[in-house]
């Protein structure tokens, strides 16, 4: 779903409705919450960026969009976490704006994204307020749910051995939808590439298909870091998501295989097989370059 239609969504699915502050037919407790949402600015709801979560350390990515449609863009915003809207937070922390892409996304398209580590130990809903720092007061709610496992391989998961396709038996027509693709991202399968013990980072991503606002540049990401990883003994792989890269034939079986719930999607997994790091949706080149700078 693009952002365009999740923002309306989004707007209308808070459990006080609408509207924020005008919308109250009750002072709320003064402890919670929803009391920090109704405090005086504009009331507006989260427009998250990921959605496949398990217990641990959850990677939230999220737009904050005004009334007005427009994308609310500040440095840092403040976070809070409860259990409940009217619950009090239990937890504090800040999300940090990363720019989309490597030269920016397209004009009229958001350039950065709030990204935040939340520290969510058990399953089950969260409920979480940001605030974007400076500027005009907006306050923006949302859930996050964590589920028992995720979906797609989680961190510490051996990495499942898809044999990916290749230069060595596919042109890069097949391989990409990319209009400036990256040769050396189809040099190796991801099955090779265990079988070499060697560390790889592979994308899951659809440069022209892609379903959201922010998910065509990740192929552009990966591709920039990896250049900046040359000596490193790291092994940068790309695969599409489509069977012959036509959305109306459905996934391919490499994207079933490793059961992604969405796209696109980004690991790295280390010379053990073991997945040390995976990035659902968009991510930045400082994101991504500062973990294959730990890949092992």
């Amino acid at each position: 779903m693009r952002y365009a239609a999740a923002i309306a969504l989004a707007a209308c699915s808070i459990a006080a409705g609408c509207g924020g502050s005008s919308s109250a037919k009750e002072e709320p407790d003064a402890s919670t919450l929803e009391a920090l949402w109704r405090a005086p600015g504009e009331d507006v709801a989260v427009v998250p960026g990921t959605s496949d979560f398990g217990p641990g350390t959850v990677r939230f990515t999220f737009l904050v969009i005004d009334g007005q449609g427009r994308v609310v863009t500040r440095p840092t915003a403040k976070i809070w976490i409860a259990r409940a809207l009217k619950s009090k937070p239990f937890a504090q922390t800040t999300a940090k704006a990363e720019p989309i892409g490597v030269n920016g996304n397209e004009p009229g398209e958001p350039q950065e994204i709030f990204v935040a580590q939340l520290e969510l130990n058990e399953a089950g809903t969260y409920w979480v307020l940001a605030e974007p720092v400076g500027g005009r007061k907006i306050q923006a709610v949302g859930t996050v749910v964590v589920k028992d496992a995720t979906a797609a391989p989680d961190v510490g998961a051996a990495a499942v051995p898809s044999k990916t396709p290749t230069l060595a038996n596919a042109t890069l027509e097949q391989l990409t939808t990319s209009t400036k693709p990256d040769r050396e991202l189809y040099r190796s399968s991801i099955a090779d590439a265990l079988t070499a013990k060697t560390p790889f980072v592979v994308v899951f991503a659809t440069p022209k298909y892609c379903t959201s606002r922010t998910c065509g540049p990740v192929v552009d990401v990966v591709s920039d870091v990896r250049r900046r990883h040359e000596a490193d003994g790291i092994r940068f792989i790309h695969v599409e998501i489509y069977e012959d890269n036509d959305p109306a034939k459905g996934e391919n079986r490499w994207v079933r295989e490793w059961k992604l719930p969405s796209e696109p999607w980004v690991f790295l997994v280390g010379a053990d097989g073991k997945v040390e790091a995976r990035f659902e949706g968009t991510a930045s080149v400082g994101e991504l370059d500062a973990a294959v700078a730990q890949l092992r």
